[in-house]
């Protein structure tokens, strides 16, 4: 809270702020809008049960109706015998119709509920999705109506504070006009301190990387003293230009990943819980190592590593570290290597930067080169979440392909990599996320009448969904093991 007049500045500001949130809940309720179900067909009930054959069949089951009656005779003796030999099996059958008839009677009127049942639940499903699509509409209106429910409130407190103003106006614009002019001056030295730190901070990272560049063309210089090189080529002199160039973009680079993504310690931190997964293992590849700091945690988990990584100014800051590090392109690395000689592949935030054939290529590379038991763990940018993506992922100008966690997923089982999932991680915390409704307490629960409470599970639940869509975890690994 200020505790001075406010500056044409600080109300610029303020009406910048103004102008963002209105479009931020304009867009907001458009979204909303547009996620108001329509109510769709639902399927007819099943045709009643068949009964066609029910009554035949009670008609007909008895099979002992006509028993043949005794006659006298030779011809009556032969068909009493015949009878004594066939009746125990016309008596069987007569038994089972008996039972087969029986059973279809006792399922008769079960078939009629349940057709009935059945009904009677489609159209109750109906009449509550119709329910929950006016609901959903009310609730549209009711977010229309904020607009100009808060803008009459604006009017009034705008008005309060002209009054207010125009009354003190006299007394304190002297006091503003050098408040003001402090504060701007103040502003203006912190802001030439921090451009300097920043400064400070790039010329060192040159520095450093000039002061290798130099060590190694005085290494040329003497490799060709001692030769018949001639180093005033013009094609000596373009390659030399060439890393010169591609060592002044890889320190640019390093500058923006200690900007942006963070100290080594913070990384180290993340990066410790994939350790587990390469426990007992050997000769495991760190793809786009960058600074090392997930071969440094494998150093001192006894795990034998090496990384490899396009950035020189990289490479260099790795070596420095001794750490093994090469300098190349990872496809190549591994199409270079025996098959079945790594124990493991690591590769954080690196497959967004890769072009989507080269990506099946690597992974094609990586089976054939992982043994049996390894495991593979790819962890990316989460563009799934809009807050990541938004924020994460389109900042970095060398970002080429989002991948969504179900492409990644498919692609690694695809290239035959088996118990593939998906595992997210770098969680919000719940301060940076939509609040929800707090509930009420169950005696307050019973007296507030149900269409406020019933308003409040609904906001809750679209609260969930939306935390879920703009503030879910910021980053996935895609992890697979070869068998």
């Amino acid at each position: 809270m200020l505790n001075r007049p406010l500056t044409v500045d600080d109300r610029a500001r303020l009406k910048q702020e103004r102008e963002d949130a209105d479009r931020a809940y304009n867009d907001a309720l458009t979204a909303l809008d547009g996620a108001v179900q329509r109510l769709r067909e639902m399927p007819h009930p099943p045709p009643s049960y068949d009964e066609h054959q029910i009554t035949p069949l009670n008609e007909q089951w008895d099979l002992l109706q006509a028993r043949p009656t005794s006659q006298p005779g030779w011809r009556g003796r032969v068909r009493s015998l015949i009878w004594r030999v066939v009746a125990p099996l016309f008596e069987r059958q007569q038994t089972f119709n008996s039972a087969i008839v029986d059973h279809i009677n006792r399922n008769v009127a079960m078939h009629r509920e349940f057709t009935k049942a059945l009904a009677s639940t489609i159209g109750l499903v109906r009449d509550e999705l119709e329910q929950l699509v006016h609901f959903e509409n009310r609730l549209i209106q009711y977010a229309q109506q904020i607009t100009p429910y808060v803008d009459t409130k604006d009017r009034d407190v705008t008005r309060l504070i002209v009054e207010v103003a125009g009354s003190v106006s006299a007394v304190s614009d002297e006091f503003s006009k050098r408040w003001e002019s402090n504060f701007a001056r103040e502003r203006r030295y912190e802001l030439r301190v921090e451009d300097l730190r920043a400064s400070f901070g790039v010329v060192h990272q040159a520095t450093q990387m000039l002061k290798r560049e130099l060590g190694r063309l005085q290494e040329v210089g003497l490799a060709a003293a001692t030769s018949d090189v001639d180093v005033s080529a013009p094609h000596h002199r373009q390659s030399t230009g060439d890393v010169l160039n591609h060592a002044l973009n890889s320190y640019k680079y390093v500058g923006f990943e200690n900007h942006y993504r963070g100290s080594t310690d913070d990384i180290r931190e993340r990066l410790a819980t994939y350790l587990p997964r390469f426990d007992g293992a050997a000769d495991v590849l760190d793809v786009g190592c960058g600074r090392g700091e997930f071969l440094d945690l494998l150093r001192e988990r006894g795990v034998a590593a090496r990384g490899i990584d396009t950035n020189h100014e990289m490479v260099q800051v790795c070596r420095e570290r001794g750490l093994a590090a090469d300098e190349g392109d990872a496809l190549s690395y591994l199409r270079g290597i025996p098959d079945a000689s790594l124990g493991g592949l690591f590769a954080a935030q690196v497959v967004e930067h890769l072009e989507p054939g080269y990506l099946l290529n690597l992974l094609d590379a990586a089976f054939l080169k992982l043994r049996p038991g390894a495991t593979l763990v790819l962890e990316t940018i989460n563009v799934a979440s809009w807050s990541a993506f938004f924020h994460s992922y389109i900042r970095d100008l060398t970002h080429i392909r989002p991948l969504h966690p179900d492409t990644l997923q498919y692609f690694v089982t695809a290239s035959g990599f088996q118990n593939v999932r998906v595992e997210y991680r770098s969680p919000l915390p719940a301060s940076a996320k939509l609040e929800r409704l707090p509930a009420p307490d169950k005696g307050a629960a019973l007296k507030t009448p149900p269409a406020p409470v019933n308003l409040m599970l609904a906001f809750n639940h679209n609260v969930e969904k939306l935390n879920g869509l703009r503030f879910a975890d910021q980053d996935y690994a895609g992890i697979g093991e070869r068998r």
